[in-house]
């Protein structure tokens, strides 16, 4: 690496350190609120009691709804978000609100809590880590954090239906050989604490040297700083990496499959029957393809939304 390349890499390494230092403080950002259709009619799979996959939601019911009832009153809608995933959920160091694509199915979802407003939203940044407690512990309404479906998180949260797919790929310096996890043997590879991608890293790859960071932004400073050869991730965040270091290339095929849901509190099944019946309408209303192109168009173009899988009782 020459000596400009290392100067450039440690000014974005430091401009990132930043941005995390300011990810502490809670934003209300503006967006315009949503059109609200008529849902479409989702999937459907018979009720079970047990696990069998992972995305298997409860259906939108009209029915009474405390939960939301309570958030009404008090005024806001309290979400638990990162602060710094490039294009997810991250702090714009120019405006100082937080936005991406997360952050965006929030405002819609307070536009339908607060009629029409987008904006009643409180944010508690949170690493990846921390998901699961904050909803446990009822700190949170609601957890939009690249947050993957899983049946062992299911044992102790609840979740909306999937609003999001995204796959674990590889990134690697730009003149790296690698095309993949597997040409990654005997390197130093980072994941976040407490995600599906560190466990998959450490229980399938043991070849890989795998070293954890507290956020995807604690792995590619990591990164720039050359402790690390490679970061491991989904791909939706990969892109917002590549998009801060010239010298970094997302590289291979998924090796995974990750859903994306909005956490929930396991008893208040109320609050996510509500937030299925908002994401039933951005998928049919055109909305969730807009906030698509926005945010992740670098991925190409915006593919058909998720379909909701419904089924729990």
């Amino acid at each position: 690496m020459t000596t400009t390349r290392h100067l450039r890499r440690t000014a974005v390494a430091a401009a990132l350190l930043l941005l995390a230092g300011c990810a502490g403080a809670p934003a209300v950002t503006p967006a315009a609120a949503p059109a609200q259709p008529e849902a479409a009619a989702p999937a459907a799979v018979p009720a079970a009691t047990d696990c069998a996959d992972g995305t298997t939601s409860y259906a939108p019911d009209g029915g009474p709804a405390p939960t939301v009832d309570a958030i009404r009153a008090r005024g806001a809608l309290v979400v638990g978000v990162s602060a710094d995933t490039l294009l997810m959920g991250a702090r714009n160091p120019l405006s100082g609100q937080i936005e991406g694509f997360d952050i965006d199915v929030l405002h819609a979802i307070s536009a339908a809590i607060f009629g029409g407003d987008p904006n009643r939203l409180q944010f508690r940044v949170i690493t990846s880590a921390q998901r699961l407690d904050v909803l446990t512990g009822h700190e949170v309404d609601l957890v939009a954090r690249t947050f993957t479906m899983n049946c062992e998180r299911w044992d102790s949260i609840a979740f909306s239906a999937e609003y999001l797919h995204a796959g674990q790929k590889v990134l690697v310096t730009r003149d790296s050989d690698a095309t993949g996890i597997d040409d990654l043997a005997g390197q130093r590879v980072c994941a976040p604490d407490g995600t599906t991608t560190l466990t998959r890293l450490q229980e399938t790859y043991p070849e890989v040297t795998a070293v954890s960071a507290p956020t995807h932004t604690g792995c590619l400073v990591l990164f720039q700083q050359g402790k690390v050869d490679a970061i491991t991730g989904d791909d939706s965040i990969l892109a917002g990496f590549a998009a801060q270091d010239p010298y970094a290339k997302v590289v291979g095929d998924a090796f995974s499959d990750e859903p994306y849901g909005i956490g929930v509190a396991a008893d208040q099944v109320d609050l996510v029957r509500f937030v299925n019946g908002v994401l039933d309408r951005m998928k049919a209303d055109g909305t969730w393809a807009a906030t698509y192109d926005r945010w992740l168009g670098a991925l190409g173009p915006a593919p058909v939304p998720p379909t909701s899988v419904y089924g729990r009782s």
